[in-house]
């Protein structure tokens, strides 16, 4: 039986400015994310913008948990029992992950985000959405939260700045729609953190790079890099089955995972440098089963080049275009 590494985290938090440790020193305890999914659906689903979602999209492979009714409290209560017997926790973001979790009206938003803030261990929300998702009186609601002393993250998924691959993997929205959604979340005072795909169709680690710099051209507070990985029941799994799609070798995407944090400013906080998914729906490629294998060899390639978040930042010139 392959044996579990775990890295523990203030080995890599040396180098990178880990969410776990930005937490850690704001409330001067562990605070860790409980993932809810609370039964939303996607614009890019329902034949509001769309059929089918993005082409690599299986949310059973982003939220394993997913549950056909869900019960707030009862998914807060299996994960606070979870994270607190490993971890020793006492304090929880909930995580509203699945789908686009600002696509309803905002007084059933309101009633579900509120039943995650009711309970007394839960010190805020991270809600995974879209750019072309957050209206100004969801983004007022997620204010007012703010106002009351809650932390409150916006994640965004833009996933690549580049149209042309937006459009190839059906997104659904463009670049622009990012930047609107992201001017509106800041001029209410809401942190955001951007989702990045490394690997995506037509797209090189330089892609990636560049995708990194217009993101925090605009001003980003956090940041998550996933790899691209091919689970079942996708448009994106036929196109692998038919060899028009390879997967990223886990040296590359280590090196262009590298590379985005050297070129990052050290303020940023990165939420999450990979990705994974289970085996039963995982196709490819295999290494997107092991985390901390992959967070291992971030964190050594890190030291043997002696590079740090922030490290190269001024080392590449910026000349990007998002077509």
């Amino acid at each position: 039986m392959l044996r579990k590494t775990v890295l523990p985290s203030s080995i890599l938090s040396d180098r990178v400015n880990t969410f776990g440790q930005d937490l850690l020193r704001r409330y001067g305890e562990r605070v860790h994310k409980l993932a809810i999914n609370a039964g939303f659906t996607c614009p890019n689903r329902d034949g509001s913008k769309g059929r089918g979602g993005c082409t690599f999209c299986n949310n059973v492979s982003f939220s394993p948990n997913a549950r056909q009714e869900p019960d707030i409290a009862e998914q807060l209560l299996a994960g606070r029992e979870v994270l607190a017997r490993r971890t020793g926790a006492k304090k929880f973001l909930a995580y509203f992950q699945a789908y686009t979790n600002t696509y309803a009206d905002v007084n059933d938003l309101d009633r579900l985000y509120r039943q995650a803030l009711s309970q007394p261990d839960v010190v805020g929300l991270s809600v995974g959405t879209r750019p072309d998702c957050v209206p100004p009186a969801v983004l007022d609601l997620l204010a007012s939260y703010q106002d009351e002393g809650f932390e409150i993250w916006l994640e965004l998924g833009l996933q690549s700045a580049f149209d042309q691959t937006l459009e190839k993997v059906n997104r659904g929205h463009d670049f622009a729609e990012y930047c609107d959604a992201l001017s509106a979340a800041h001029a209410r005072g809401l942190p955001v953190c951007t989702h990045l795909i490394v690997g995506l169709p037509g797209e090189t680690p330089e892609h990636s790079l560049q995708s990194l710099f217009r993101v925090l051209d605009l001003g980003v507070e956090g940041l998550k890099i996933h790899p691209l990985h091919v689970v079942k029941g996708t448009l994106l799994a036929n196109q692998w089955r038919r060899g028009e799609y390879l997967p990223m070798e886990m040296a590359d995407y280590v090196d262009a995972v590298v590379q985005m944090v050297a070129h990052t400013p050290g303020e940023v906080v990165y939420h999450r440098l990979t990705g994974t998914a289970e085996a039963r729906v995982l196709l490819a490629p295999d290494w997107c089963r092991w985390k901390w294998r992959v967070l291992n060899a971030i964190t050594r390639r890190l030291e043997i080049l002696d590079l740090r978040q922030g490290a190269l930042c001024s080392a590449l010139p910026r000349a990007v275009n998002s077509k």
